[in-house]
Order: structure tokens, then C-alpha cells, then sequence
């Protein structure tokens, strides 16, 4: 079996939502659309894939459909199609980015990035969720989505015990 890619996946849309996933690096981008699906308990959908820089803007996208060849310039920017290409073939290093794209039409998305490259374990079945934190955003409407506080926020709620606590010292 290949390398394993570690993603953590975060949403725009609830900053307490997190999900970290080991796939094997030689998993179509297909595979790995078909995985996110089950795992989010989402249905079929016109989904897409971007691979993106370090400020998350969108360099080259791939579709569920193949959208034939384009002429001339159009051909360099033409949509691939998943089930051709491999993680493996558009992800090379720790934190590289995709952008999963589940809603076209209100453009909303999963952020994912590579959080580690490993061998694979012997006793373990891959695909795998690893970790989930918070429900996934509502596939259809927006609006229905969590709107707590950031995962950040509640991990960091035990220390706030000191605020505003004068008689704490922290001098010697």
C-alpha cells in the first residue's frame, strides 16, 4: 500500500467543525469525494475539487464529469476529471491544500490540507475518520448550520477561570 495523507478538514461555515482522515495517497480524487460523502452522511452531489495555495484561492479544478478538451489556453485551465487523477499526483507536501466545493451553487466548501505523510499501519483499514468535532454543515441549507463559538474558544474554556480573579499571582 502507498503512503497515508492525514487531511484535517475545517468549514467557513462553523469554526468548531473539524475532521481529521487518513486516506492512502494512491486514491483517486474520486475515491476520496465518494469517502467525504459517506463520512459527512451527505448524498451524491455536483461536488468539485481545487487544489489551492497557502491563502486558499483556487488553482485547478477537478469534476465529477469529464468536461471534454478545451482549445488552445482553455485546454491549460480545463476541469480534470476525479476519477483520473490521484492525490498522490496533485499533492506533494505536508500542508499542501485542497478545496472541496460540495455546493457550486452557493459556493460553499470544505478547506482540507495534508497534516501528515506516513507509512501505513498494519492493523488499520483505510479510509478512516480519525477525529470529528461538531456536526457537519447542513448539505442543503446554510442557514441551518451551528453558530457556536470556535473550537479554540471551548478548548481554551478551563483557563478562564483566572479572569478577573485579582488575587491570583503569578509572581513569585
Amino acid at each position: 500500500m502507498s503512503l497515508i495523507y492525514r487531511f484535517r478538514m475545517l468549514s467557513d461555515e462553523n469554526d468548531n467543525f473539524v475532521r481529521d482522515f487518513e486516506v492512502p495517497a494512491n486514491y483517486t480524487l474520486l475515491q476520496l469525494n465518494d469517502f467525504i460523502l459517506k463520512m459527512l452522511h451527505y448524498e451524491p452531489c455536483m461536488a468539485s475539487f481545487f487544489t489551492s495555495n497557502s491563502e486558499w484561492e483556487c488553482l485547478k479544478e477537478y469534476t465529477l464529469m469529464d468536461m471534454g478538451e478545451g482549445f488552445g489556453d482553455e485546454q491549460l485551465n480545463q476541469p480534470e476529471p476525479m476519477e483520473k487523477v490521484r492525490l498522490d499526483e496533485v499533492l506533494h507536501y505536508l500542508n499542501d491544500r485542497l478545496i472541496y466545493l460540495f455546493d457550486p451553487i452557493n459556493e460553499r466548501a470544505f478547506y482540507m490540507e495534508v497534516i501528515e505523510a506516513s507509512e501505513p499501519q498494519a492493523d488499520m483499514t483505510y479510509p478512516r475518520l480519525q477525529f470529528e468535532h461538531s456536526p457537519a454543515p447542513d448539505q442543503y441549507d446554510p442557514e441551518a448550520n451551528e453558530e457556536s463559538g470556535s473550537i479554540f474558544d471551548e478548548m481554551m474554556g478551563d483557563y478562564n477561570d483566572f479572569d478577573g480573579d485579582d488575587s491570583y499571582d503569578d509572581e513569585y
